[in-house]
Parts: structure tokens; C-alpha cells; sequence
């Protein structure tokens, strides 16, 4: 048996269900078991005590190159990958990550085939097998996924960040690792890197350094059984925990401005402190209270400041990589190219307002205000899936104790004034650390960051100096913010018949609300989507653009109001779409009426103000000019969607109209794309029909109505569409472009097969081949030809238009000869579907199914998927259910048949579309596959000649029950 347990002490939410245990393994072996007798999902999670700061010195990635191989294979279930295949083929997905103290493996699966997935699971820890074929294959999987985050600006700040700090200390290395730390300079010291992997296993995963959690459907009791029956053989070397030698950054790492040179284009800020990690005081939480005041973005606040003076377009506070032994508290600011030109006056203000935090002493009521927050969403926290779940709470059993697991830092309920004060004094001017991030700095530069190249350099900065910056700054009102009223009090539920799909609550020529109230997550929480279908919105890349700045300069307007609204747990958005625009309230019901009618008020009372305008269009414009610097696979789907996609404008014309702007330009469209408007609504949650009903109501009040109405109905002629592409059958069609960034070594390739318009059988078909297909495509073209880290098989759901597409990016293989290589896979899969057995055929079709019953696990996730039916216009609400019913009677000669007519190479009604995206090193390629065409084949040269030639698909939306009344 265990050699301790409890279960009584845990704390937990006060809606949540599920029963929990603690065990301790005579291994030493912690582990937390959860029983929810309601899950569609089982899951585990194995969090071990050991992350890349143990990396042994001059093999840098050596614990994130572990990670990646105890995935292939184990003494007792020695087929490579047969874990993933297992986890993949019973409804699940398995995953893995490295982080600088700890490293976390974990998988989810269907129910009734939890057992074998965790005893296969359990072997990563026991007896893995890290075969010598395996490991250069490997090395070259951490190498592509280190390509990956080369030209990637994130990845480069952190490096560079960590660089400038002591060399000795573990926070100074680099984790990911590549084929030059791996491979190449081991082997010039003599080093077998395999050996060196084995070595570090057997030193460092040891049962008392490891944390497991399980999540199951079964008793407790039965659990724990199976617990102990599969991880009581993990070795116990009875290892001590890793720490770290103090703080990483010295006197000569502080004081220091550093200007860098990103890849993309915009201006950036990070102000950096060591400070005192809070996890040692976590209950007190100083972080939090000081991240929630500098990260404030209401009146009076630091960041309402910089973007009055139009200096700011983003700002937000807190701690981050942080341990038991140092922590870093970091504010990110977001520059317009005002703001650049006033870093030095930026970094003043930012010190004044810590100065004002000193001056007004810690406020009981700002820390208890915060505290009943956390404690209203811990007790009201939505439900997610277990997989998700299990990962947090095992990172938290490596730092807290058992009581605390659940909860983790989110409950601060200790107000303790001297604790926040010795963090505030932290925040100093002699403790601190400047990024300044711009490309004009390019050329001006001393110094390289020797693993991703990036250009910066380091000066000094003396105390005196950052004084003359704070009395130089503008002297703003800063102040403390006001009492938060959007903090709900009422959070009881209403009362509801139960409805199992959307009803159509009300219809008219200006709107269609759809209702579902909650009967199944029983939380105080409502879903609002209200979607403005505008046909002037979208019929020209200005008007695009146009449409873009409308919904961003709302969301300006709105910030300082409404701030305070997503701090208390009730989020919005106004979000420009291909038609218009949508507003979406998510979030506690009890204020949602009143943010919704300011909302609402703001959009009828649009008023241009010259000065935002200038600062969103500059926002927008960057957006734009970064959109070459994507990943290649990214421009590779967006030149798939602008090919499939009718009616949509090149991000490259979009950009063109952007410098001839101007506020008048949007001070005329604005008026008009609102002209003539369609709204469809979906309302959900704890909110009663009547209050749905009064809600639409009132928009249509504020548009509709009075003398000179902001809006019109639509003409019957005007209904929004969402037309794609028809391929013809039997062709195969190629689009190629230059990777848009000259210096990104990767290629890309989407391969597309379009299949069908939405129908339930052909869909299962569709979903049976891709979960078949789609664990055998990633081992042979990812594991076994090794031609990159991003190697995935998803579906297709282009507006009610089914297809199946491989998505590739690799270093080593250009898009033509990647193309071969799905089109060969393809071939040697056709075996597998011939050679089906029965059982396998019906283990297939009831993993299927399970995936298809899985319950919601929140209000969000249940209206995301109605609100998708509403939107197509498929409005198929008992898809699921209508979806297994054509599982059920499904044959294998039916799949079969499927695959000969649609899939396979060369079938006849084969539709495929492939875009190659050529990277750097594949560009002599370039001009020699576009030259290459064989008789079913299509070269597209201009997409839009090549839209505007084929037929199209019948459009779902805009048909069904738009009727003039």
C-alpha cells in the first residue's frame, strides 16, 4: 500500500465536485488522484524536478532533448511511437515541455482505454529505450524546433535578457538546445551524447523528485490500485532538490539601458528589477497587488497617462521567471513612435508612479478588493479539460503545500502592508534593468547575442541620471484608481427550462436572437455575441481597413471604463470580421447589461478623434509590415485561404491604402458601413428569455430607431454570403511564393484536399480517415524522414466546406520535394485502410464517438460551438448527435471507397491544392518547380485571375431564415 495519504485538507472550489487524494509511493513518489465520475476524459501528468538550469555545462537542451526522447519507445513497448499512435487512436493527445526547474509530460484519452495508456505512460520513468537511431533523428527534431524560434522576437528578448547576467549561474544558459550543442561540439570534446542523455536520466528522474496526477472516472480506491501497480518500480535515487545559487544578476547587470534590434518593426520597452520571489509569501501576494496598480490601465494610471500623451499603445506588470531563489518583476511597454522619441520621459513617469505607490502606503481596501476577486473566480472557475487541468496542479505540487495545490498564489488573503513595501522598494532606481527594443537602433549596435544573433548594445546608466528623467517628465495627474464597480454581488442563479439547443427567440428584417439559458454549469455567467452584419463593411481593402480602425479606436474609447470590468471577471471585445464587426460580452451576468449598453452607445456615438486615429492606423500599419515576418507554414494557410476564400483582399493592397488614411476618411465610412446593417445574436448562460429578449430590444432601440435611424434593415439582395472556391475534380492545383523574409531559412507546404460541402455522412468519413491518418503521417514524415518540428494532419472547415491538409515546415526539404513526400505516404498508407482489421475498423469508429459525446466542459466552450453554427449559417445544433448516428452505421467498405474516390492519389474526384512557401535555403528551387507541370496538374501565377475563374460552392450563410418580414 501507499506509504501516506489524505484527501481531507485540500482546498477546493465550492462548485467544484470531484473527489481528491493525496499518495505518497513507498518510492517516495507523490501523487494527487481525481475522481470526477462525470468526465469524458481521463488524464496524467508527470511533473519531474528537473529542467534545462541542470543542463551539464557545453551540452545546452540536453533536459529538452530528454523530453523529446522518452516519447519513442520503452523495454516493454519497444515499437517506436507506439505510445503517441496508442494515445492518438483512443481519442487523445499527448504532449510534453522543459521549463528551467521542472519538466512535464502529460496525455488525455478516452475512459475505457485510461489503464493501458497510463501503464504505457508509467514506462517513459521506468525502463525507456533510447535507441542510437533515435537520437540523431531527434537531435534533429530539437534542431528544427529551435530553427523554428530563431527569427522569433520573443525567443530573442528572453535570450538576450538571460545573457546579461552572471555566467556561471544557470539562468545565463540557453535551454533549447541544437545540433551544434548536441551533436557537433560534444563530439569534438569526445562526448557520446546518447550516453551523456542515459547519464542524465539515471542522475536526475528519481521518484522523489517527481509529481504525478491522475484524473480518472473511477473510485478512489481503484485509482490508487492502479497507481501504485505501475509507477511503484520507478528507481528512487533519493536526489535533492535542485536549487540555485542565489540571484543571477550582479551590481555590474543593473543600471544598465540596453538597446536591441527585434526582427519586427515596432518599439518596445521592458523595465526590469530583481526582486524577492513572492511564492515566499504567497498568501501575502505583494506581485499581484503591485502588478494590478503599475498594470492598471483606468484613470490616473501610468498607462492611461502614455496613451493621453499618445506615447503608448499596450503596457502590462508583474513577476515573471521566477523560483524559490530569484525572482524578476518586469513592465512591458508598448511605444508609438511618440513614445520612442520619449523614453527617457517614459521611464520618469514610470518611476513617479512608483514614487506615488511609496507615498500613499499600502491600501487595505485596493488588497481586499483584489482578494474578494480572486476568491469570486477561484470559487466560480469555469471547468477545463482534464488534461489542461492536471498540468497546473502538478507544477504546483513541486512549490506548495498539499492544502494549497489547487489553489496555488490565486488566493492572496494575508494583508500584510511591510511585505508589498519590501517589494515596492525593490522597484528602485538602482536596482533596475532597461530593454529598449526598436529597429532604428540597427547599425548602432556593439555586441551580438551569440543563439539567435541578436544585435545590442549595453550602457550604463547612473542613478543621477534616471532622477533628471523623473524631473524632466511631464507632470501628469497620476493617481490611484477608484473602487472597482463592476465587481459582481449578486451571483445567484436563475431559474431555467432545460433546452437542449439554441431556440430562435425572436426574428425580424433587422435582427435574430438565439437563446439558450444554462442548465448545465450551473455558474453566474452569461455569453453575449451580437454579430453587425454590414455589407459596406467589406467591399473594398479600404473599406477593410476602415472597418479594422472603427473596432480598435471603440475598444480606445472604452479602455479606461470598461478596464475595471475584465479585472472583475467580465470580459469584452469588438472584433472587425470579413462582414463588419461582432461584440462579445463573456463573463459574470449580474453587470453585464450595463457594460453592454455602454458598449452599444459608443458605437452609435462614433466620433473620430484625430489624435487616436493617428496612433491606430500606426498600430495597424506595423501589424501590417509584420505580417512577413510570420513562419512560413502561416503564409503558406494564408495564401491557401486567400486562394479558397471568395471576396477576400491581400494583406499587400491593404497595406498599400493604409498611408492615404486619414480621419476624415473614417469620419465619412463609418456612417455609411453602419448605413445597413443585419444583427444575429446569440445569448446564453444565467440570463432569463426576458432579458435576452429586452437586450436585442435595445439594440435595436439605439439603431433602428427614431426619426433619422443609424440604421436601415438589409435589401433581401444584401445578406452577407461566405462563398469558396470549387476545385475541379481530379486536378491538382500549386501555388508558389517566396518566403516574404528574406533571412528565414524555412520552407513551408500546405497540402489541401477538398472534399465536400457540409453533409453528416461524408463528414464522418472525412473525421474516421483524418484520426486513422494522422498519427502514421507524423511518425513516418516528422520522426522517421525527420523533415521538420511543425508536421501536422488537421481537417478543413472553410464555411461548411470539408477537406483534410498536411501542414510542413522544414529546413531540409523544399516545398516541392515535401509535396512528394505527403503524396508518398499517402501511397503506402493505402495498405493500412485495405488491411484494416474489423476490430481495428470498430475501435476507430467508437474512439470516434467518444471524441464526438465528450460533454462541454464550460458555458464558453458550449456557445463557441453554437455560435460557429450560427455564424456559417449551417445551424446543424444536433450535429454531434447526427454526426453518431451516421457513425453507427458506417461499414469499412464504405471508408474504403471514400479514400478511392476523394484521398487517393490519382482518384478521380481527387481535389488538391498545394502551397509552397520557399525559404532562403530552397530558393534556386523557386523557378525550377514552377516549371514542372504534369497533366492534371494547375500552376496558379495570380490568385485572384484564378478565383475569379472557377465556380464556387453554395454559401450556407445569408440563405436559411433570412427572410424579409
Amino acid at each position: 500500500m501507499a506509504a501516506g495519504k489524505g484527501e481531507a485538507d485540500i482546498v477546493k472550489a465550492r462548485t467544484d465536485k470531484r473527489e481528491y487524494r493525496r499518495i505518497v509511493l513507498k518510492n517516495s513518489l507523490e501523487a494527487l488522484l481525481i475522481r470526477d465520475p462525470d468526465t469524458d476524459k481521463c488524464a496524467a501528468t508527470m511533473d519531474v524536478g528537473v529542467g534545462s538550469f541542470s543542463d551539464p555545462e557545453g551540452l545546452e537542451g540536453l533536459a529538452h532533448f530528454l523530453e523529446h526522447m522518452l516519447f519513442y519507445a520503452s523495454e516493454k513497448y519497444p515499437l517506436e511511437d507506439s505510445y503517441s499512435k496508442y494515445i492518438t487512436e483512443h481519442g487523445g493527445r499527448t504532449n510534453a515541455f522543459t521549463a528551467s526547474e521542472h519538466t512535464n509530460y502529460h496525455f488525455d484519452v478516452n475512459t475505457d482505454c485510461f489503464e493501458e495508456a497510463l501503464d504505457r505512460f508509467a514506462q517513459f520513468f521506468i525502463k525507456p529505450l533510447m535507441s542510437a537511431d533515435a537520437t540523431m533523428r531527434e537531435i534533429k527534431a530539437v534542431d528544427s524546433e529551435n530553427q523554428k524560434n530563431l527569427l522569433s522576437d520573443a525567443w530573442r528578448m528572453n535570450q538576450l535578457q538571460k545573457h546579461l547576467s552572471m555566467e556561471g549561474h544557470p539562468y545565463h544558459k540557453f535551454s533549447t538546445g541544437n545540433l551544434d550543442t548536441l551533436e557537433v561540439r560534444p563530439k569534438a570534446r569526445g562526448l557520446d551524447t546518447r550516453l551523456e542523455l542515459i547519464k542524465f536520466y539515471k542522475e536526475n528522474y528519481s521518484a522523489n523528485l517527481m509529481h504525478l496526477v491522475v484524473y480518472a472516472k473511477e473510485n478512489l480506491d481503484k485509482i490508487e490500485n492502479m497507481v501504485e501497480q505501475k509507477f511503484q518500480d520507478i528507481q528512487n535515487a533519493d536526489r535533492s532538490c535542485f536549487r540555485c545559487p542565489g540571484h543571477p544578476c550582479t551590481p555590474e547587470h543593473l543600471q544598465i539601458l540596453v538597446r536591441a534590434v527585434p526582427i519586427k518593426e515596432g518599439h518596445k520597452l521592458r523595465i526590469v528589477w530583481p526582486i524577492t520571489p513572492e511564492i515566499l509569501r504567497y498568501k501575502e501576494g505583494p506581485c499581484r497587488y503591485l502588478g494590478h496598480l503599475i498594470g492598471h490601465e483606468g484613470e490616473g494610471s501610468l498607462f492611461y497617462i502614455l496613451k493621453t500623451l499618445g506615447w503608448a499603445t499596450g503596457l502590462s506588470a508583474g513577476e515573471t521567471d521566477w523560483t524559490l531563489d530569484f525572482s524578476f518583476f518586469k513592465v512591458v511597454i508598448d511605444l508609438t513612435e511618440a513614445g520612442h522619441e520619449h523614453m527617457q520621459d517614459i521611464i520618469g513617469l514610470l518611476f513617479k508612479y512608483i514614487r506615488l505607490l511609496q507615498q500613499s502606503g499600502i491600501c487595505k481596501w485596493i488588497f481586499d478588493e483584489l482578494s474578494a476577486i480572486c476568491e469570486t473566480k477561484f470559487h466560480y472557475q469555469d471547468k477545463t479539460p482534464p488534461a489542461d487541468y492536471v498540468v497546473n496542479i502538478a507544477s504546483n505540487m513541486q512549490i506548495y503545500p498539499p492544502h494549497d495545490w489547487l489553489v496555488g498564489s490565486s488566493l492572496p488573503s494575508m494583508f500584510n502592508p511591510g511585505t508589498i513595501e519590501r517589494v515596492l522598494e525593490e522597484l528602485s532606481i538602482d536596482n533596475v534593468r532597461i530593454f529598449w527594443e526598436s529597429k532604428k537602433f540597427e547599425g548602432h549596435t556593439d555586441k551580438v547575442e551569440p543563439w539567435y544573433e541578436t544585435p545590442y548594445s549595453v550602457e550604463k546608466i547612473t542613478c543621477s541620471m534616471i532622477q533628471e528623467w523623473v524631473l524632466g517628465a511631464p507632470n501628469e495627474n497620476l493617481h490611484l484608481p477608484e473602487a472597482n464597480v463592476f465587481i459582481p454581488t449578486d451571483l445567484s442563479l436563475k431559474n431555467a427550462q432545460e433546452v437542449k439547443f439554441p431556440v430562435l427567440l425572436r426574428k425580424s428584417s433587422r435582427s435574430r436572437l438565439w437563446y439558450k439559458p444554462d442548465t448545465r454549469f450551473s455558474t453566474p455567467k452569461a455569453y453575449v455575441k451580437m454579430d453587425f452584419n454590414c455589407p459596406h463593411a467589406g467591399n473594398s481593402p479600404e473599406a477593410e481597413v476602415l472597418t479594422d480602425i472603427f473596432t480598435r479606436l471603440l475598444m480606445d474609447y472604452l479602455n479606461e471604463y470598461a478596464y475595471d470590468a475584465q479585472v472583475a471577471g467580465l470580459y469584452y471585445g469588438i472584433n472587425h470580421t470579413d462582414c463588419g464587426f461582432q461584440v462579445t460580452l463573456v463573463g459574470y451576468n449580474h453587470k453585464l447589461r450595463a457594460l453592454l449598453e455602454t458598449v452599444l452607445e459608443k458605437i452609435a456615438r462614433f466620433k473620430v478623434k484625430a489624435d487616436r486615429f493617428s496612433v491606430i492606423k500606426e498600430m495597424v500599419t506595423k501589424e501590417y509590415q509584420n505580417v512577413k515576418f510570420q513562419q512560413p507554414y502561416q503564409q503558406a494557410m494564408y495564401y491557401c485561404a486567400l486562394i479558397l476564400q471568395d471576396h477576400t483582399w491581400p494583406w499587400m493592397e491593404e497595406l498599400e491604402v493604409l498611408p492615404h488614411l486619414e480621419a476624415e476618411d473614417l469620419a465619412k465610412f463609418a456612417p455609411v458601413m453602419l448605413s445597413r446593417a443585419f444583427l444575429e445574436c446569440y445569448i446564453a448562460g444565467n440570463i432569463e428569455s426576458s432579458e435576452a429578449e429586452s437586450m436585442v430590444q435595445h439594440v435595436e432601440d439605439v439603431f433602428f430607431s427614431g426619426p433619422n435611424p443609424i440604421c436601415q434593415p438589409l435589401f433581401s439582395s444584401q445578406h452577407v454570403t461566405n462563398r469558396v472556391v470549387k476545385l475541379e475534380r481530379g486536378m491538382s492545383y500549386f501555388y508558389s511564393a517566396e518566403g516574404l523574409n528574406p533571412n528565414d531559412d524555412n520552407s513551408a507546404l500546405v497540402h489541401y484536399i477538398q472534399v465536400h460541402r457540409d453533409d453528416f455522412l461524408l463528414n464522418v468519413k472525412l473525421q474516421l480517415f483524418a484520426l486513422i491518418a494522422k498519427q502514421p503521417a507524423f511518425h513516418q514524415l516528422r520522426s522517421v524522414e525527420q523533415l521538420g518540428y511543425i508536421t501536422v494532419l488537421l481537417q478543413r472547415n472553410d464555411s461548411g466546406i470539408h477537406g483534410v491538409q498536411f501542414i510542413i515546415q522544414s529546413t531540409v526539404k523544399g516545398p516541392g520535394n515535401i509535396d512528394l513526400r505527403v503524396e508518398a505516404f499517402l501511397k503506402t498508407f493505402e495498405s493500412k485502410i485495405y488491411e484494416m482489421t474489423d476490430d481495428e475498423f470498430k475501435n476507430n469508429v467508437n474512439t470516434l464517438i467518444d471524441m464526438k459525446l465528450e460533454k462541454y466542459k464550460n458555458l464558453r466552450e458550449e456557445s463557441g460551438f453554437y455560435w460557429r453554427e450560427i455564424y456559417n449559417g449551417t445551424l446543424k445544433f444536433d450535429r454531434k448527435e447526427s454526426e453518431v448516428a451516421a457513425l453507427r452505421k458506417l461499414t469499412q467498405k464504405e471508408l474504403i471507397d471514400f479514400f478511392n474516390d476523394y484521398i487517393k492519389v490519382g482518384a478521380p474526384q481527387r481535389k488538391s491544392l498545394s502551397v509552397g512557401v520557399y525559404g532562403n535555403l530552397h530558393s534556386s528551387e523557386y523557378t525550377a518547380d514552377a516549371s514542372e507541370q504534369g497533366p492534371s496538374s494547375v500552376k496558379i501565377d495570380n490568385i485572384f485571375s484564378f478565383r475569379r475563374s472557377q465556380p464556387l460552392y453554395g454559401s450556407f450563410r445569408g440563405v436559411s431564415g433570412h427572410v424579409k418580414l
